[in-house]
């Protein structure tokens, strides 16, 4: 079952997934702190360009099916244009009301 991004329990995660999913990035980047980082399969990646090519010029969206650690850790149906849909496991750092670093993969 698909839980609403609305009723994510952390403010942060919420801002920031609702973004990605209007493809909206400078909402995106609003909702991230200015030295935010990620990775991707536990490999350190350059955040613009991964969410410039996973996100927003392959119209990424997300369904969050699970959420623990109070909205910080989901696992969520991800899919795009490139690769279709994956389940896929995040975990979200905040720090001051916005997101600091996110680490996705695979689930």
């Amino acid at each position: 079952m698909t839980i609403p991004l609305d009723k994510l329990s952390d403010p942060a995660v919420r801002t920031l997934l609702a973004a990605l999913n209007a493809n909206d990035q400078a909402a995106f980047q609003a909702a991230l702190t200015p030295d935010a980082t990620m990775s991707d399969d536990g490999t350190d990646r350059d955040l613009a360009e991964w969410t410039d090519r996973e996100i927003f010029s392959s119209h990424g969206r997300i369904e969050v099916q699970t959420e623990k650690d109070n909205g910080r850790k989901v696992i969520a149906d991800y899919r795009n244009d490139t690769w279709g849909v994956m389940r896929t496991a995040w975990r979200f750092d905040v720090k001051d009301g916005r997101v600091s670093r996110f680490e996705t993969g695979q689930a």
